[in-house]
C-alpha cells in the first residue's frame, strides 16, 4: 500500500511539472520579449542619431515635393544613409510621379467698398491651375458644404469665387476625425464650384487652430469639367472674410497665383531591408513618405515617419538582433500629391507573389506616441492586443481598430496582411501640417523617438511570433 501511494505522489508531482512547464515557457517568453524592449527604449532614448537625421532631412535638403530636385536630394540621401548601416539589401524602385509647380508667392486680397483692401494668407492647393499673371478678381459666394452649393444653383455661383468655410468639428477628441469631416472640400470643392460655372475656389484651411498661417493639401480635377483655380485661405482669413460678407455681400476676393503642372518626372521609393532568419519570405513593412509639401520644411509630415522607419533598423543592428521575419523599410515617394509609390509597391509587390504579414505606418506626426491603428482580421487583433502588457509600460495603451495609412493602404488584401499606423497624441498636429512652420525646431526629440522605440517592439514582436497562430505565443 505504501509503494502504491509513493507512485501516485511521484505521478501527481510529475503532472504538476509537465503542467507547469507551458506556463514557465511563456513566463520566459515574456521576460525575454520585456528585455529586447526595454533595450530598444534605453537606446532610442539616449541616442541622437535619428534626430540629426532628420535635422538633415529637412535643414539641408528642405521641402521636398515630388518632382523636384530638393525630392531628388532626398532619394539619395536616405539611400546612403541606408547603405551606410550595412543592411542587407538597399535598392530603389522606379515610379513615375507627378511635378507641380507653386510659382511666385500668392496674393489674396479681400476687396470691400464699405471696408476697403484687406490682404488674407492664401497658399495654393497642389495640382491646382494658376490664375495667371494678372490674377482673379470676382465676387464670392460663402457656403458650408457640398449640399449648400447646390442649393444656390448655376445663377447665384457662375462668375463667381466660391468660399468654403466648413471649419473643423472640435468636439472631437482625435482631431484626425475632424480632419476627416471637413476636407472633402478641399479635395472636391474645385470640381463641385466648376460644374456651377464658378471662376475659382478659396478652401478654409484644415486646422482647428485660429491661426493666420494657411494649410496647403492636394485637390483634384475631373475630366470634362473645368479646371477652376483653388486656394488654401489662413482661418483668421476666412473668419474675417466671413465676416466682411455679412456686411458687404457685393465685396469681391483677388487672388493671384501662378501655379502649372510640368510633366511627369522619374523618382524612386528607398527601400532597405533585413532579411529574416527563419522565415525570410515573410515580410513586414515599415515606412513613411520621403515627399512633403513645398512650404515648410515637412518635419512632422513626414520628415519624423521617414526617420523613424529607419530607426527601427538601427535599433535591430544595434542590439544585434536577426528578425525571423524580413524587415523592410520603405521610403514612399509622392504621398502628398498622388500616393504613386504607395501604388507602385503595391503593384509590384502582388507581381511578385511577395508575402506581407503585416505593414507599419508612421505618418501622423513626431508627437508622444498613445499607441496603433489596427487594420486586420479578430485573430491578427487578438494577438496584436495579447501584448498590450509588454507595451503600456511605454504609453501605448491605445491599440484600436481600423488604422494603417495612405502609403500602405494599396496593400490592402494582399495575403491577409495586418495594416498597422502609429497614433502619436494628435492634438497639435494640424497646427503644423502641409504649412510653413512646420520645421525641423517644432520637432520634440524624446517624442519622436519614443515613436521610434514602440515601432521596433511591435515589430519586434510581429517578427518573432506572427500574428497568424503557428508561431510561439509572447507573454500575456
Amino acid at each position: 500500500m505504501m509503494l502504491i501511494k509513493h507512485k501516485f505522489r511521484a505521478f501527481v508531482a510529475g503532472a504538476a511539472m509537465l503542467a507547469a512547464i507551458p506556463a514557465m515557457a511563456q513566463q520566459n517568453t515574456y521576460k525575454s520579449d520585456s528585455t529586447v524592449i526595454r533595450k530598444f527604449y534605453d537606446d532610442a532614448l539616449t541616442s541622437y542619431e535619428s534626430y540629426e537625421n532628420l535635422r538633415y532631412l529637412t535643414k539641408n535638403i528642405g521641402a521636398r515635393l515630388s518632382g523636384s530636385p530638393q525630392a531628388a536630394a532626398a532619394v539619395e540621401w536616405s539611400r546612403q544613409v541606408m547603405e551606410d548601416m550595412g543592411l542587407d539589401r538597399v535598392y530603389l524602385q522606379e515610379v513615375m510621379v507627378p511635378y507641380w509647380v507653386r510659382g511666385d508667392k500668392e496674393i489674396g486680397r479681400i476687396l470691400s467698398g464699405r471696408n476697403g483692401s484687406q490682404e488674407v494668407n492664401i497658399l495654393a492647393l497642389g495640382s491646382t491651375v494658376g490664375t495667371g499673371t494678372q490674377g482673379l478678381s470676382a465676387q464670392v459666394v460663402e457656403v458650408q458644404n457640398f449640399e449648400e452649393l447646390e442649393k444656390l444653383g448655376k445663377k447665384k455661383v457662375k462668375g463667381k469665387i466660391v468660399f468654403f468655410n466648413r471649419p473643423f468639428d472640435n468636439k472631437h477628441i482625435q482631431t484626425g476625425s475632424a480632419y476627416g469631416g471637413a476636407v472633402d472640400q478641399r479635395g472636391g470643392g474645385a470640381v463641385a464650384a466648376a460644374k456651377l460655372g464658378a471662376v475659382g475656389v478659396l478652401v478654409r484651411s484644415m486646422t482647428n487652430d485660429v491661426q493666420d498661417v494657411a494649410h496647403t493639401g492636394n485637390m483634384r480635377y475631373e475630366e470634362g469639367v473645368d479646371k477652376i483655380p483653388a486656394a488654401a485661405i489662413s482661418t483668421k482669413g476666412a473668419d474675417e472674410l466671413s465676416a466682411m460678407l455679412k456686411n458687404d455681400s457685393e465685396l469681391k476676393f483677388y487672388m493671384r497665383m501662378t501655379s502649372e503642372t510640368r510633366p511627369d518626372v522619374l523618382s524612386y521609393n528607398v527601400i532597405g531591408e533585413i532579411k529574416g532568419s527563419e522565415k525570410p519570405e515573410e515580410i513586414i513593412v515599415v515606412g513613411g513618405h520621403l515627399d512633403s509639401w513645398d512650404v515648410g520644411e515637412g518635419a512632422h509630415d513626414d520628415g519624423t515617419g521617414c526617420v523613424q522607419s529607419i530607426e527601427v533598423l538601427r535599433l535591430f543592428k544595434e542590439q544585434g538582433i536577426r528578425p525571423k521575419r524580413t524587415i523592410r523599410v520603405v521610403m514612399f515617394m509622392n504621398e502628398e500629391n498622388g500616393l504613386r509609390g504607395g501604388r507602385k509597391y503595391a503593384e509590384e509587390a502582388k507581381a511578385k507573389g511577395e508575402k506581407h504579414v503585416a505593414a507599419l505606418e508612421s505618418d501622423s506626426g513626431g508627437f508622444t506616441p498613445r499607441g496603433f491603428g489596427i487594420d486586420g482580421n479578430d485573430q491578427q487583433y487578438a494577438k496584436i492586443l495579447s501584448w498590450k502588457q509588454l507595451l503600456a509600460p511605454y504609453g501605448l495603451h491605445e491599440l484600436n481598430r481600423g488604422g494603417g495609412g495612405a502609403d500602405i493602404g494599396p496593400l490592402k488584401g494582399q495575403n491577409n496582411v495586418v495594416l498597422i499606423g502609429l497614433r502619436p497624441d494628435s492634438q497639435r498636429y494640424f497646427d503644423y501640417h502641409h504649412t510653413h512652420i512646420d520645421t525641423f525646431e517644432t520637432v520634440n526629440r524624446r517624442e519622436m523617438q519614443l515613436g521610434a522605440a514602440g515601432m521596433a517592439a511591435l515589430v519586434y514582436l510581429i517578427s518573432e511570433h506572427g500574428l497568424n497562430g503557428g508561431d510561439a505565443k509572447a507573454g500575456k
